[in-house]
């Protein structure tokens, strides 16, 4: 099957190849005319071999000569995109255009655009920064936080918009490496994903965040339980700066995966530490614990383990209370997390079923407010940093996440696009036409990691100027003081409200002050909630 596909990807190219040794012979044998389409079928030919040799455009390297038929279409984009604003039969306009946005950026080109906003700015859900009349001008825009409380004897730098978890084995080995080496060249941080530490991985020099899901990918024992031992060599790592624990993730919480044994290549099982030949399976719930004590228990064993870097999970909010029953577990154990990382379900780059993908899961604005709001009313969000997850591309994007509570922003998509991800929505059949999620070889070759790393660390640079500058036109002086009432959203009657009234941030402690009076029910699920188990009550909310 897979011959076949790369049969029809070079088809064109054969064809041209072709045409020309036939003209040629033609003109030879018969009339000297076809010496004119012979003319036109060896440049196609030519034109060819310089698309597979070249290493800018993915298209072109595995798709020489029909590839440019992309290229044509986007250079007269702009006269028909009107249209295709207005036809029903369009993409997402955020895809649309949150694609054309970092291609930009990634390519060095100007992202400015003449004629306004194409944002229907009468319509519900409509949101903009306010801006000062008195702007500043912020020269430094390499924006950084600390991650590790007390607790963490090796804190770490991170910047505030950093590479979210894609695993080695969703995307190909070239796409990795591009991220990674990416990130070693712009100073921000690569979550490995759930399918471990691979070589590609190691050979970029990135800062790595080394997640663990439930498979233990990278630190498992024969039987798939948890292994602290090959834990404690990977985490010793100098490339690794922090450790996440995946509960859930935005694209599919709640639900396990399975990598087929067809699609485990050597290099595979080698990170993940699975055998060849046998399904690789990641259960929907972990092993290692079950109740929300032993949970943070488990992360005190990680942080240990670790020699003290930075420990923290990352989840998709689903039952608050359950979420509640975490921190009751931290207050209780004493074992509170450096950070958590909150993946909205809008979020996810790879494959999911549809209705996991478009109902299941709390989306990232309203979870990332629950989780800042149940951590102050805890009086517990100064020990605890808060990344968000979930279609965060623009500047703007990073603003609105920090202004509701968040203290880093995590891209999964936006990286993708900059490595060259054209969203053909292939990812599971291992036909990537570009090379991003594939493990087919000849598919992925044409991706240049070199090259594309280049526009992997330019993206992120271009994307913190230009959150500088948003930063500046507010009247602030760095993107961590943007607060709710810097928003406005426009509502779905057209009338505006502004960020504090929609998302505001809850008095500290009143969770744990018995006299302090309930907002938005909060006291009401924290009294359901409960710190040595995740069963609700028979009569609880959720």
């Amino acid at each position: 099957m897979r011959d076949l596909s790369n049969l029809t990807r070079f088809s064109t190219f054969a064809a041209v190849v072709a045409l020309s040794v036939l003209s040629l012979l033609a003109a030879a044998i018969w009339s000297a005319w076809f010496l004119l389409p012979f003319a036109i079928f060896f440049a196609l030919s030519l034109l060819g071999l310089v698309d597979i040799r070249q290493p800018h455009h993915s298209i072109l390297r595995n798709y020489p000569v029909l590839g440019h038929m992309r290229f044509l279409f986007e250079g007269i984009r702009p006269e028909i995109r009107q249209y295709l604003i207005e036809s029903d039969q369009d993409e997402e306009p955020f895809s649309r255009d949150a694609r054309s946005l970092v291609y930009q950026r990634a390519k060095g080109q100007e992202d400015a655009r003449p004629f306004g906003t194409r944002m229907r700015v009468y319509d519900g859900g409509y949101s903009w920064v306010t801006h000062s009349v008195q702007p500043k001008h912020i020269e430094n825009t390499d924006f950084r936080i600390t991650i590790g409380n007390s607790a963490c004897k090796q804190p770490y730098n991170a910047s505030i918009y950093n590479i979210s978890a894609m695993s080695f084995g969703s995307l190909s080995a070239n796409a990795i490496s591009a991220l990674n080496r990416g990130a070693a060249a712009g100073g921000f941080a690569h979550d490995t994903g759930e399918g471990g530490i691979s070589r590609y991985h190691r050979e970029g020099g990135g800062d790595l965040i080394y997640e663990i899901g439930s498979g233990y990918f990278g630190c498992r024992k024969d039987d798939g339980s948890f292994s602290p031992e090959k834990f404690a060599e990977q985490a010793a790592r100098d490339q690794v700066k922090m450790i996440e624990l995946k509960l859930s993730q935005g694209a599919k919480p709640g639900h396990g995966g399975m990598l087929p044994a067809a699609k485990i290549t050597p290099e595979i099982a080698e990170a993940r530490g699975v055998p060849m030949g046998k399904d690789c399976i990641s259960p929907a719930s972990h092993s290692a614990f079950s109740t929300p004590v032993e949970m943070m228990e488990f992360l005190g064993e990680l942080r240990r383990l670790s020699g003290g870097k930075p420990v923290g999970f990352k989840l998709c909010i689903g039952h608050q209370r359950e979420f509640m029953c975490m921190v009751k577990a931290m207050l209780k154990t004493g074992i509170v997390p450096d950070f958590i990382v909150v993946d909205g379900t809008e979020g996810g780059t790879g494959a999911a079923p549809l209705e996991f993908a478009n109902h299941v899961g709390m989306p990232m604005v309203e979870g990332l407010t629950f989780v800042h709001n149940t951590l102050r009313g805890a009086g517990i969000r100064n020990r605890v940093k808060i990344g968000a997850a979930g279609k965060i591309v623009s500047a703007f994007d990073i603003a609105r996440a920090l202004a509701l509570g968040a203290d880093w922003c995590n891209s999964a998509r936006g990286f993708m696009f900059a490595v060259g991800c054209i969203q053909a929505q292939a990812c599971h059949t291992n036909h990537c036409p570009v090379g991003v999620a594939t493990q087919d070889p000849l598919r992925a070759r044409a991706l240049d990691p070199v090259h594309k790393s280049v526009r992997v660390a330019r993206f992120h640079r271009e994307t913190m100027i230009a959150l500088g500058e948003m930063t500046g036109a507010a009247g602030l002086s760095q993107p961590c003081e943007f607060l709710p009432h810097h928003l406005m959203m426009r509502q779905s009657d057209r009338s505006m409200v502004q960020g504090n009234h929609a998302y505001p941030y809850l008095p500290e402690g009143f969770l744990v002050d018995p006299d302090a009076a309930d907002h938005m029910g909060y006291k009401e699920r924290w009294s359901r909630a409960n710190a040595e188990s995740f069963q609700p009550p028979e009569t609880a909310a959720v």
